[in-house]
């Protein structure tokens, strides 16, 4: 089969297709509607649709129907094939090229996982999310929280919540993503979006080049039967994290289990 590698380079040649392209990897592998695409990237719907066509044309995305609604993803086969070509078969011809995958078990010496929970606010989701790993975690993680635009203070009925339930809120707080990634901060071993927004934005690389998945979660809106919602989703996706042998899965092996438990789908 002739692989389309020019026609692939030319469509992401122009910037908004490229940053159209770097959305959608960053969300693989979830599909996306048109319109949170167009919104996140400041794009009128039609220039979006335009860019997405153009995209599936060269076969970089695959388009899907739900309702009425057409969501996008990338077709990562096609992304793979066109990498391996361009760098002339390299994981088979050229190794010492292709960084061998990662051991299992934490990058920390300390034997801890790391985990951060990251999304737009740090007020609800992510501060449920950090609350419900700290109970559960033991000595096995370490886990934190942080917002790319963080409210001044914690969601009262997510602490309320919380509270009632026994959690220890002392550790929770809001906090801006600057003071998890600068110096003396730790490295990460897992990094999960909880909220579609943050997932959306367009980060520098984390040191240690932690895996990464998205949990989408839906809005709490602030009512109790919302918050309680998010709790129990997250609670569920948690559980499953835990339950994980992640001492035995290295990197690329570990990756699907985290992305499996963002789409509903938990680990046998």
């Amino acid at each position: 089969m002739e692989i389309q590698t020019p026609a692939r380079l030319t469509a992401l040649g122009h910037p908004q297709r490229l940053a159209l392209f770097r959305l959608l990897v960053r969300r693989y592998p979830d599909r996306v509607a048109a319109g949170e695409l167009s919104e996140a990237l400041g794009l009128k719907p039609s220039t979006c649709s335009a860019y997405l066509a153009a995209l599936m044309q060269a076969g970089l995305v695959t388009q899907t129907r739900a309702g009425t609604s057409l969501r996008y993803s990338i077709a990562m086969e096609a992304v793979r094939e066109t990498v391996d070509h361009l760098l002339l078969d390299c994981c088979r011809g050229r190794p010492e090229i292709c960084a061998p995958p990662a051991p299992a078990g934490p990058a920390n010496r300390d034997g801890r996982y790391r985990v951060l929970f990251l999304c737009t606010g740090n007020s609800a989701r992510s501060i449920l999310a950090e609350a419900i790993l700290r109970q559960r975690a033991g000595a096995r993680f370490e886990v934190q929280s942080a917002g790319t635009h963080p409210r001044a203070a914690p969601d009262p009925q997510a602490l309320a919540l919380l509270r009632d339930a026994g959690h220890d809120l002392a550790p929770l707080r809001s906090k801006p993503v600057a003071e998890v990634r600068g110096p003396g901060a730790p490295v990460f071993d897992i990094v999960l979006t909880v909220c579609d927004r943050a997932a959306n934005e367009d980060c520098p690389a984390w040191p240690g080049r932690p895996l990464s998945a998205h949990w989408g979660i839906p809005a709490p809106g602030g009512t109790p039967g919302a918050i309680r919602a998010a709790h129990d989703a997250l609670q569920a996706r948690i559980r499953a994290l835990v339950a994980l042998p992640l001492d035995t899965l290295d990197r690329p092996a570990l990756q699907r289990p985290l992305d499996d438990i963002g789409q509903g789908r938990m680990p046998a």
